[in-house]
């Protein structure tokens, strides 16, 4: 049940709903993950950052989200998010990612299109989705810079033509989320998002969506967002039940059982997750 992206969000479009893609820092997280996927009967997208493939490579990745496609009855896709330049893209590419995000949102409109373009290009060649990113979505994602102070709002003139010029198949759009932990209420900018979707056909993505209100994200999804990013909050989620295991039991030497409950915590969220995202009972 591994894959592709592109067929889960052309659905999630025609149908109105959107697909959770869900951070995955280790064993733990895939497990959970999935079982959410599995309990909800809902399309899932596992994603890791470079700066979590710092912690363990491609392969690793790629090995234990397979492994848990092959035993799943829900459609699993495995994607590179926050492709931090061609090479990490190829790489995802080699070691069996089904779909890649490539982020030129920190650089020039022109070397954005450039950049975007030197993977499509390939990708386009082997069936293969591509995400970009166009505009600046605030706060620090990974091990990039923090954005802070700029325009949050991604242009609708700029992403026709980015769209039009790089072929990416789906699109990254800043709206007034942050990536991170929100320090007030975080706000769409609905209208923005409807004049994006009203000048393009492709799936539309939300990142830095952990904290964010859920009538919020239902209201984007029904403005045109198709892919929902969840990372900040299935941390929080894991730590929580971890320390909260540890707390009740200090002498404990045996990684699993803390582990255990940080799990259960992470299948809670992308649960409900699920639920108001729309795709329960999608797969």
């Amino acid at each position: 049940m591994l894959v592709s992206t592109k067929e889960m969000l052309l659905d999630a479009q025609t149908h109105h709903y959107a697909v959770g893609a869900f951070n995955v820092e280790n064993l733990e997280f895939v497990l959970a993950v999935i079982r959410a996927a599995e309990a909800k009967k809902s399309p899932v997208i596992m994603q890791t950052t470079p700066g979590t493939l710092k912690y363990a490579g491609l392969d690793y990745f790629a090995s234990m989200v397979c492994t848990a496609a092959q035993n799943a009855s829900v459609p699993v896709a495995l994607h590179l998010d926050h492709g931090d330049g061609f090479d990490r893209c190829m790489q995802a590419i080699r070691a069996g990612y089904t779909s890649v995000m490539i982020d030129g949102s920190h650089v020039s409109f022109e070397d954005n299109i450039a950049l975007t373009v030197s993977v499509t290009k390939v990708a386009q060649a082997i069936g293969l989705p591509v995400e970009a990113e166009l505009g600046k979505v605030g706060g620090k994602e990974d091990d990039g810079p923090a954005v802070e102070g700029e325009n949050p709002y991604t242009d609708p003139d700029e992403a026709v033509e980015f769209v039009d010029r790089t072929a990416c198949t789906s699109l990254a759009v800043g709206v007034g989320t942050a990536h991170g932990v929100y320090k007030g209420t975080p706000h769409i900018e609905q209208s923005v998002l409807k004049e994006i979707r009203s000048r393009l056909d492709i799936p539309l993505v939300l990142h830095g969506t952990s904290g964010v209100p859920d009538d919020q994200v239902a209201e984007a999804i029904q403005n045109g967002i198709c892919k929902v990013n969840y990372a900040t909050e299935l941390r929080q989620a894991f730590m929580a039940g971890f320390m909260e295991y540890m707390a009740a039991h200090p002498d404990c030497f045996d990684p699993k059982k803390p582990a255990t409950l940080g799990m259960a915590n992470i299948q809670k969220v992308v649960e409900d997750h699920m639920d108001n995202l729309g795709s329960t009972n999608r797969a």
